[in-house]
């Protein structure tokens, strides 16, 4: 029988010999020529702090789960992803801490909007709704309550932020910042991967309220990259609890989020660290998601 692989845990990389381009949230980037190294480490967020507990097998999940959906809806628009595997040459004294967490990805410029797609209305959604009516400028029926599934789904555009809460604007301006032929483009490719993924996800009793997309252009073509469909971009709820009229269970940070609502947190840095049966609450969550919409186990 063969030995089972140990994945480590990881909250932040020290890879010497490479040139660090970024350290988001998640996911640290490395400069690799024309290339790209993006790997998602086990770092948490919540209330926009990074928390100093890191969640065992999160970053994995969010690479092994970007790359089914990448390869399943490929037909749709081309993904980054060159090789989640291939960590040879430079790249071989980090492939212990790179196996199942990391992405070599094409270089693109990325258009600095967030592409969303909504097809229950939740969170920000829900806050704009209960203001003016609206989500993002379009007009939605009254009486809605959180959680309600839409008449269809709708695209919310944002703009990107390097820090804090993205900001949700609508189509118009959206189209003004990066013209409106290519504003179209996304609107109509984000709704069909969101389209797709979500009657995939409901047969295996998974509601995908609604994510969040990021597409680059390497000169006139259209690039996805990123992430895809993962509890971090998504909200996936489990859909035999599902019960409009209230927030729902999630596959994702609920545990954490609760917890931290429940301490008293100021929700201003630092973080307090998280008690063992937070942190194996979230884990099995993930776990679970990538379970279910996969197939099969994440080891």
């Amino acid at each position: 029988m063969a030995t089972p692989v140990a994945y480590p845990t990881i909250s932040q990389t020290d890879f010497s010999g490479l040139k660090l381009l970024a350290r988001g949230k998640v996911r640290d980037i490395y400069e690799l020529g024309d290339r790209l190294l993006i790997v998602a480490t086990d770092r948490l967020s919540a209330f926009d702090v990074i928390l100093p507990t890191p969640i065992p097998d999160k970053g994995r999940v969010l690479t092994q789960l970007s790359l089914f959906w990448f390869n399943k809806l490929a037909g749709l628009v081309p993904h980054h992803v060159i090789s989640a595997t291939d960590f040879s040459g430079q790249l071989a004294s980090y492939q212990h801490a790179l196996n199942g967490r990391a992405m070599i990805v094409r270089r693109t410029n990325p258009i600095p909007i967030e592409c969303v797609a909504r097809g229950y209305i939740s969170g920000s959604g829900w806050k704009d709704y209960r203001a003016t009516g609206k989500i993002c400028g379009i007009p939605l029926p009254a009486g809605l309550k959180e959680s309600d599934k839409l008449p269809e789904p709708i695209f919310t555009p944002a703009t990107k932020a390097t820090s804090g809460h993205d900001e949700n604007i609508s189509f118009d301006d959206a189209a003004a910042q990066i013209g409106q032929p290519l504003a179209a483009r996304l609107r109509d490719i984000t709704l069909e991967v969101y389209r797709r993924a979500s009657e995939y996800a409901a047969a295996r009793g998974i509601i995908i309220a609604d994510t969040k997309l990021e597409f680059g252009l390497i000169g006139d073509e259209l690039i996805w990259i990123d992430e895809a469909l993962t509890p971090d971009s998504s909200r996936f709820w489990p859909a035999d609890s599902y019960e409009p009229g209230k927030a729902q269970p999630s596959f994702d940070k609920q545990f954490v989020r609760d917890y931290l609502e429940h301490i008293g947190w100021s929700k201003q840095p630092p973080a307090p660290a998280l008690p063992p049966d937070v942190v194996n609450g979230t884990r099995a969550k993930y776990r679970e998601a990538y379970e279910r919409l996969t197939g099969h186990p994440l080891d």
